[in-house]
């Protein structure tokens, strides 16, 4: 996402290099949706694997695509938004397609089944949704099995844990975090809103802003000194703490940069030990403000 919207101005040469970097460190899913830029992230996506399709698991998302991003379900909307995704990806198919956000006017039975019959058509893999309730979950995988749920989940973002999780876990859906770095604050790279583009939109999320800003800070400072003594950075640290979660979580920490996917990368070989983990826990026992908008809470865990 944050190499076409939302975080500042993208470059896509450096966009492309870091996509291709990542394929050669290992890294073999990539996550986009079609609202990204527009659709400019396919586009981008797709160009940057063209010559190299077979190495990628990729995921692509719909559903907030429509110029007004009212969450849409509805079945000819679910085809019409699969053909574009596959147009702009360049491909015959999608390994992984998620609905972005539930729609609350359609049954989840119907845009579950729309994306069932891109299934048997050869066209996508394997389903999934994002930030969906537990009994929509259930809903959901009563008509077709639901591969992955991508919800936030971070040290600062644990709200999945009380339902989510323990429905994922029984139906035997994997889990795959957004923003597990606390949308870049828990890296401590972000030392004031100033530090932010003007058209950034974190400068509009409560905890980015004035005294839950301050606040927050604490969780980084414990984060960075419990860090030191690992020799590693306050962000790896975080991740780690993600990617320790279970066998079936995998995190997407976004990155538009080269250097930032290597620290990323290298969190994976962090080993933390349960006494690690409490620790890690402890550093961030309150966060400060809600994750999102009023309006845009609205759509999330529905």
């Amino acid at each position: 996402m944050g190499m076409s919207q939302s975080y500042g101005a993208g470059d896509e040469t450096e966009s492309t290099a870091t996509v291709h970097r990542a394929l050669d460190l290992g890294v073999t899913l990539l996550d986009t949706a079609d609202v990204y830029g527009a659709g400019a992230n396919e586009e981008l996506v797709g160009r940057a694997i063209a010559d190299r399709r077979d190495r990628v698991v990729l995921a692509t998302k719909f559903a907030l695509g429509d110029p007004d991003r009212r969450p849409r379900g509805d079945a000819a909307y679910v085809r019409q938004a699969a053909e574009a995704s596959l147009r702009r990806l360049g491909t015959d198919h999608i390994d992984l397609y998620y609905q972005h956000r539930v729609d609350p006017e359609v049954p989840i039975e119907e845009t579950v089944g729309a994306m069932a019959e891109l299934v048997r058509e050869g066209k996508v893999r394997y389903l999934g949704l994002s930030e969906a309730g537990a009994a929509t979950i259930r809903r959901a995988h009563a008509v077709h099995p639901i591969t992955a749920l991508q919800s936030e989940w971070s040290l600062w973002t644990r709200d999945i844990e009380a339902e989510v999780l323990p429905t994922c876990r029984e139906l035997g859906i994997g889990l795959v975090p957004f923003s597990p770095l606390g949308r870049g604050f828990l890296t401590g790279r972000v030392t004031s809103v100033d530090d932010l583009d003007a058209d950034d939109v974190r400068r509009g999320l409560p905890r980015f802003s004035g005294e839950n800003f301050a606040r927050n800070t604490a969780i980084v400072d414990a984060l960075r000194a419990l860090a030191d003594r690992r020799g590693v950075t306050a962000g790896q640290l975080a991740l780690a703490w993600v990617h320790h979660q279970g066998d079936d979580v995998v995190p997407i920490p976004g990155t538009k940069r080269v250097k930032y996917l290597e620290e990323n990368v290298a969190a994976a070989d962090l080993v933390l030990s349960p006494e690690d983990l409490r620790a890690i826990e402890d550093a961030a026992p309150t966060v400060s403000g809600e994750r999102y908008t009023p309006e845009m809470l609205k759509l999330s865990n529905r």
